[in-house]
């Protein structure tokens, strides 16, 4: 070989290598680009909330919340002053929604679609549904679920119906039912309520959680157990099962709706104030600290997931 040919080929060879390298780099960089962008949304829930909006949204996100989950009120100065606290702390808002229960279908129906509506145009990251009755008919609650996926696509905003006792979801086998005959039932899992409805931490019903995952979007994080919807501390080390058997469903739903929602996902904590949150005897002093469970169980689920 002549050595003009072997200079060539070796330069040859070098651009190649070169080119490869620089491949590389350009498709590892994607590969970060893409995992960077996925973000799991954490939102505090103001249920209970005794401070104002500006106090409650600073202490949001001092806590490290991307957003809050609440009830709009009706009063129209408390709506300008969430609106001010949102904007001056840069909080995401999620809203409930519910079906009101003691009043005849017809106007249940009615006042459900007319509400939303209104939640509507405050256009939130997604509205959560205490859908339906567990006293109502199959057919009454799909009434319902479609008023909600009628406004979600109309308004291209999500409404997820959040599985809750004394609802059309209070137990996974009734759950299940609707899922088998609904054509979209979007759901938020809340499965501290099933625990008591079943005195299961559920761990045993692997084909029944792989239908029920498939469909939620939405998760209200607290940890419930056998006997009762929420643990006084879920820190305290009698809850250890518990709070794991949460965390591994969170954790498989949260996986795979990160795919499914372009790279995000959202989370409420939802540890509630006394009296569900179990209190003393007599003095009915809270046996444990809401604002910290609920910050608790964020980081619980972001040391999981390996979020910093």
């Amino acid at each position: 070989m002549s050595l003009k040919r072997y200079l060539l080929n070796h330069e040859t060879n070098h651009a190649m290598k070169k080119t490869a390298l620089l491949l590389l780099i350009f498709l590892f960089g994607i590969l970060c680009t893409a995992l960077s962008q996925e973000r799991v949304l954490f939102f505090q829930t103001n249920w209970g909330n005794q401070l104002s909006w500006d106090e409650f949204c600073k202490k949001a996100k001092a806590s490290g919340f991307d957003g809050i989950d609440i009830w709009l009120p009706n009063n129209k100065e408390s709506q300008q002053d969430l609106k001010e606290a949102l904007a001056k702390y840069d909080l995401k808002l999620n809203l409930m929604h519910g079906t009101v229960k003691g009043i005849p279908l017809a106007e249940s129906l009615k006042k459900y679609e007319t509400r939303l509506e209104e939640l509507m145009q405050w256009n939130p990251v997604l509205i959560n549904s205490h859908t339906g009755s567990d006293f109502f008919s199959y057919e009454d609650n799909l009434k319902f679920i479609a008023i909600g996926n009628k406004l979600s696509k109309k308004y291209n905003i999500p409404v997820y119906h959040e599985t809750h006792r004394g609802r059309f979801s209070y137990s996974m086998t009734e759950t299940l039912k609707y899922l088998d005959k609904a054509k979209e039932l979007p759901l938020t899992l809340d499965m501290s309520h099933w625990m008591v409805v079943h005195e299961s931490l559920l761990q045993n019903q692997p084909d029944r959680w792989d239908t029920i995952i498939d469909n939620v979007h939405h998760i209200h994080a607290r940890v419930g157990f056998q006997e009762g919807p929420q643990v006084n501390d879920p820190e305290a080390p009698e809850w250890k099962n518990a709070l794991k058997a949460h965390i591994d469903i969170w954790e498989r739903i949260i996986k795979k709706g990160l795919k499914e929602h372009q790279g995000v996902f959202t989370v409420t904590s939802e540890f509630g104030p006394p009296s569900y949150m179990p209190t003393a005897p007599y003095t009915r002093m809270p046996l444990g600290d809401q604002w910290k469970a609920n910050v608790f169980v964020m980081n619980a689920l972001k040391q999981r997931l390996g979020i910093q």
